[in-house]
Parts: structure tokens; sequence; C-alpha cells
């Protein structure tokens, strides 16, 4: 394990079985080496929202989660906002989305990706 992976353990962060399969059968269809960036800006419905991207690009004190075939970075400062969270992949009624639970989040929006602390 890279430090980088021990320090995503540290803080809790995982992502599901489910995730990680999705995640892996979108990545098959993108360029090589490309990841599942999740970060946390501000905005959105409840004061924060999630924002997840495709890209090549990694930075150095990104943090990264390998699982099942699927890699997930997360820079340090959405790092913090997403301590002891889970990233899931739900499949429903309304429609399939990737899902945080974040254990922190005091209140969230219906989109469920908006979250306040």
């Amino acid at each position: 394990m890279s430090a980088t992976e021990l320090t995503a353990e540290a803080y809790g962060v995982a992502v599901t079985g489910r995730a990680a399969r999705r995640i892996a059968e979108i990545l098959a269809t993108e360029p090589p080496l490309s990841v599942l960036r999740v970060s946390v800006e501000g905005g959105g419905c409840s004061g924060f929202q999630y924002k997840f991207d495709i890209t090549r690009e990694r930075a150095e004190d990104d943090i990264v989660i390998d699982n099942e075939g699927a890699t997930v970075v997360i820079d340090p400062v959405s790092l913090e906002y997403m301590t002891g969270s889970h990233i899931d992949f739900v499949d429903d009624l309304i429609g399939a989305s990737f899902k945080i639970e974040n254990p922190h989040a005091v209140a969230s929006c219906g989109c469920g990706t908006s979250f306040a602390l």
C-alpha cells in the first residue's frame, strides 16, 4: 500500500463493492489511466455539494482508493469534509446514481449531492 492509500484508510473513506463495480464499468470506456475524482465544493441547496469527474489528472497529494478495479481520487481539502464517508452506487425507482453516506452531514437535499455540516 502506498502512503496515500493508508491516509484514505485513516480517514475512513471507503468505496462499496457496488460503487466499485460501476466505477470500473465506466472507467473501462475511458482512456487508459482514467480515474473518478470525487470532490466537495461550496454551493448546492444545502451549502456543499459533491462533484464527480472522470479525469486522467492526479495531484501529488491526492488520496487514492483502489477497489475491485476502480480508482477514486480525492483531494486533501475535500477529504476533510468526507471523513468516515462511504461512496455507494444506488439503482432504484427514481434512477441510478452515486451516493455518499457522510456521517457528518446534518442535512441533505433530495438530489443526493448537496449537504450541510
